[in-house]
């Protein structure tokens, strides 16, 4: 097992950066040796600000293939725009390279199924770097599941719900990819911070599968409200006609009868949320008013639920996950409530240890291509789309998910 790994950051943008200043220049185990993004100032100023904090100065490239050409790179973390992702970790995985590849809708079928082949031509681990499968009321309703609080899971939601309309219409100045999808796509754009831990939940890929999806999508007025009140001088974008609608709902079907609704909504006012809920024969987690509602323990409670609000607290002893818990008595760090310290240590220790990893080129394929599929199914009326199994049937006999602490098929308890 190698003590410490040398990476390549490809993509420097804000997600780039974000994860390069709040976590990876935090952990003395990860080497950052090389850089790039198309933007050669982008690129520059975080070897710069590698060099600043760790004394070495990294390669700056605008061509990504220039890192993947560079033996001793172990690993590439790849934070650049959604519509190069899956072609820079295809060639990461022909090159030899661990792959940590940030979250992201795919454009087209085909590409899912070019990533899955490549990992199984090359062997080589490519693992979406889905932080929210490592949130701690994710991993909690996990742990619980695992341990049979919720009976049997019948039902589970999830969203992307957050107000982007200032990043979306400040994309020329920003540089910033969204702009360009909002204008030209209608789809659900963003499906795996909401279908990852419910994936997981559900022990899809590995004795589960999703069937068949649905979208519906709201009209959109959202963006244009927004540039009318902050950039009516913005000719160009008043005149912007938005393919995007402001709420896309998608309904999904599982083999073995489960469903599941997500739900995009990031162009009207709102607060943040993501909406996790899963629904059982014993129980329901509902994560925006934070409450668990236990068959037998809280029916008095039906129709003055809001006494209960906030009552997952008084669970966290019994049923927080062993991962968090450890992080809690560690101190939490990194971005996005510590979220993306986790999935980024469960990336490296796999790379390190030259295992597999947690969320794999089959939950990658699956959960990307929800975007592709939900924009079929719009632009058809909402007709229902199958979802290709990208296991070709081994999901119904793949092997055990190795363990770890970063484990998402089961929670090592032995090990923390």
């Amino acid at each position: 097992m190698k003590t410490t790994l040398n990476i390549g950051l490809i993509g420097a943008g804000a997600r780039g950066c974000g994860l390069l200043d709040g976590v990876i220049l935090h952990m003395n185990d990860i080497n950052v040796i090389a850089v790039c993004d198309t933007y050669s100032d982008r690129a520059e100023g975080a070897a710069n600000r590698i060099q600043e904090t760790h004394g070495n100065t990294p390669v700056a490239t605008t061509n990504y293939k220039e890192i993947l050409a560079m033996p001793e790179v172990d690993a590439v973390v790849i934070t650049s725009a959604w519509m190069g992702h899956i072609q820079i970790a295809i060639e990461a995985m022909e090159a030899g390279k661990y792959v940590g590849l940030e979250v992201g809708g795919a454009y087209s079928i085909e590409e899912c199924w070019d990533l899955v082949k490549a990992y199984e031509k090359t062997g080589v681990p490519c693992m979406m770097l889905e932080n929210c499968c490592y949130g701690r009321e994710e991993l909690m309703a996990l742990n619980m599941v695992k341990k049979g609080i919720f009976g049997e899971v019948v039902h589970c939601q999830g969203g992307y719900r957050h107000d982007l309309r200032s990043e979306i219409g400040y994309g020329k100045e920003n540089r910033h990819y969204r702009l360009v999808n909002y204008a030209n796509r209608n789809c659900e754009n963003y499906p795996t911070h909401e279908i990852g831990p419910i994936a997981k939940v559900l022990d899809i890929n590995r004795g589960n599968r999703m069937l068949s999806l649905t979208s519906m999508s709201s009209k959109a007025r959202g963006m244009n409200a927004f540039i009318q009140q902050h950039k009516s001088d913005d000719t160009e974008l008043m005149h912007t006609h938005f393919e995007q609608g402001d709420v896309i709902t998608t309904m999904i079907k599982c083999v073995h009868g489960e469903t599941i609704v997500i739900t995009l909504d990031t162009t009207l006012p709102r607060a943040y949320s993501r909406g996790f809920q899963v629904q059982g024969t014993k129980a329901i987690f509902m994560e925006d008013n934070m409450s668990l509602f236990l068959d037998g323990e809280h029916n008095a409670y039906d129709f003055k639920w809001q006494e209960q609000w906030n009552n997952i607290e008084k669970y966290r002893e019994q049923y927080d996950h062993p991962l968090w818990k450890q992080f809690l008595k560690e101190g939490v760090q990194g971005g996005h409530g510590g979220m993306d310290w986790l999935v980024l240590k469960a990336f490296f220790e796999c790379a390190k240890a030259g295992t597999e990893v947690p969320i794999d080129v089959y939950d990658i394929a699956s959960w990307m291509c929800i975007s592709t599929l939900s924009e079929q199914s719009i632009a058809l009326g909402s007709q229902p789309i199958a979802i290709p199994d990208f296991t070709n049937g081994r999901w119904m006999v793949r092997e055990e998910e190795p363990a770890s602490k970063y484990c998402l098929s089961y929670v090592c308890d032995e090990l923390y």
